[in-house]
């Protein structure tokens, strides 16, 4: 069963073109990884701080090999491997399967 995952980032208004630079330079490199279905970046359009990173995993399973994989460290890094430096921001980790479908 797809299992989604949402990262909920509280992004301060002035680092929202920092989130999306860092999230555009590393498009794709989860898309090889096995049981990955898709991603999305969502920015809010209102006065909300909150960015939602949301992905598609076919199982809980898929999801936490991502997680403990060199990808994911690498997909965290900097150019050329080097460690970008944090940004002020919180994130809360959010679970969710889909109750109903509308085709």
């Amino acid at each position: 069963m797809t299992v989604i995952k949402i990262n909920a980032l509280t992004v301060p208004a002035e680092m929202g073109e920092e989130v999306a630079r860092r999230f555009a330079a590393r498009a794709g490199s989860v898309d090889g990884h096995d049981g990955f279905e898709g991603f999305e970046l969502l920015q809010p359009t209102d006065e909300r701080t909150t960015w939602l990173v949301v992905t598609r995993w076919r199982d809980e399973a898929s999801f936490d090999a991502w997680r403990s994989s060199a990808s994911f460290a690498h997909g965290h890094r900097g150019p050329e491997g080097a460690a970008q430096p944090p940004m002020p921001i919180q994130a809360e980790l959010w679970s969710y399967t889909v109750a109903v479908v509308n085709s």
